[in-house]
């Protein structure tokens, strides 16, 4: 076949004059660290190990996560103080923020990229937005049965165009449908309520393949789980009692349940006001073992694959962490980055861990095969890291 000769001059352009790494990115490269202190985030390029922006005026990020966009070229950032902010990764710019309350503890991004979904604190419940204007569609109070309201916790996308929260007070799990009606006022959810779960569900978290949904309980020893392919939904509770007869601890820092993932054949749950973690087998959802922990487990996040678990711990022995081999449950390594481990993040096919290390405002960067140390990166105060690989996953 002959080239046309305008598409033969388009080439000849290209060739003469290829674009420079600065004109062209993608987006599948990048991803933000929080700066918790400074209200801003520094944007990385994963594959340079490099900070490549930084935006500001984000307001109070002591709590922030989030989430992206389906095409990978937005951040939506939760602010403690309720600010919702929207980043454009490839401009380094704010392209839009609200104030859309006063407290909010995350949120999540619906199945198809077009609602944004933040759990509140104050005044409770979730407020949802239209993904790309930020314009505010949907307001769902968390009343519970008993006529009061309730903080929101554990909210998670689902497939389905759905959202799953918790409400902590009230101890109950909503399912919130955003599929079907929708009109002039925004959308109309469809919402399932399941009540007398047990107390104070403070985080929750689902599986990568959209089934499981599971709850922690921080008034008891247990976790709620419920199975969202089975009609009518019922929350079960599994590894009831898992701390009886033994003495708990003081909590210094709660779990964070959205940091694990199947592991192989189990999930590994950080267990409140224990130094240990609790195996489930992800199929039966049944204690199958215990991994001893140096301390009280934070976040234990799956590498790709699902062989290794990274795992940090609350303070004072935020130093740390551990790697703990999903097949035999047992610590495979233990290293100690520097002063207040806040989080760890995996490249998108796990070669290598981000670890934000706050005390010593920096990101560390390592081969996740062999531990060794690969670069280093200047931020300030750092905390959550978030590659924007996750907008292809369920749940994060």
């Amino acid at each position: 076949m002959r080239m046309g000769l305008f598409a033969l001059s388009v080439f000849a352009a290209l060739a003469a004059h290829p674009a420079g790494a600065d004109e062209l990115r993608g987006t599948g490269s990048l991803g933000i660290v929080v700066e918790r202190t400074a209200g801003a985030v520094a944007i990385v390029d994963i594959g340079r190990r490099a900070v490549i922006g930084r935006v500001k005026g984000l307001g109070d990020l002591s709590h922030a996560s989030a989430v992206f966009s389906a095409d990978q070229r937005f951040a939506y950032v939760f602010g403690r103080d309720g600010g919702l902010s929207k980043i454009d990764l490839l401009t380094g710019t704010l392209a839009a923020r609200v104030m859309q309350a006063g407290n909010s503890i995350g949120g999540a991004i619906s199945d198809d990229g077009s609602l944004v979904a933040v759990a509140n604190y104050e005044p409770g419940g979730i407020r949802v937005f239209d993904a790309v204007t930020l314009v505010q569609l949907a307001d769902v109070p968390a009343i519970g049965a008993d006529g009061k309201a309730s903080k929101t916790v554990g909210l998670v996308d689902l497939p389905g165009r759905r959202f799953a929260f918790t409400l902590y007070e009230a101890g109950e799990i909503w399912i919130a449908d955003f599929s079907k009606r929708r009109d002039a006022a925004g959308v109309r959810p469809q919402i399932v309520k399941l009540t007398g779960i047990g107390r104070l569900p403070y985080d929750a978290n689902v599986t990568p393949d959209g089934r499981h949904y599971l709850a922690g309980l921080f008034g008891e020893d247990g976790v709620v789980h419920v199975d969202l392919w089975r009609q009518p939904l019922v929350a079960n509770r599994i590894l009831d009692g898992y701390g009886r007869g033994e003495v708990k601890l003081p909590v210094y820092k709660m779990p964070h349940l959205e940091g694990w993932a199947v592991a192989g054949d189990v999930l590994l749950i950080p267990a409140v006001g224990r130094h240990e973690l609790i195996a489930v087998d992800s199929r039966s959802f049944k204690e199958v073992g215990r991994v001893p922990t140096h301390g009280q487990p934070v976040f234990a996040v799956v590498r790709p694959g699902g062989r290794h678990v990274w795992v940090n711990f609350a303070h004072p022995r935020n130093d740390t962490i551990e790697v703990v081999d999903a097949a035999t449950l047992a610590v495979v390594r233990r290293f100690a980055p520097g002063p207040a481990v806040l989080h760890m993040e995996f490249t998108p096919r796990g070669h290598e861990a981000w670890v934000s290390v706050r005390d010593a405002d920096r990101v560390l960067v390592y081969d996740a095969e062999n531990f060794e140390k690969k670069a280093e990166l200047a931020v300030k105060t750092p905390s959550g890291i978030f590659f924007s690989a996750r907008a292809t996953r369920i749940g994060q």
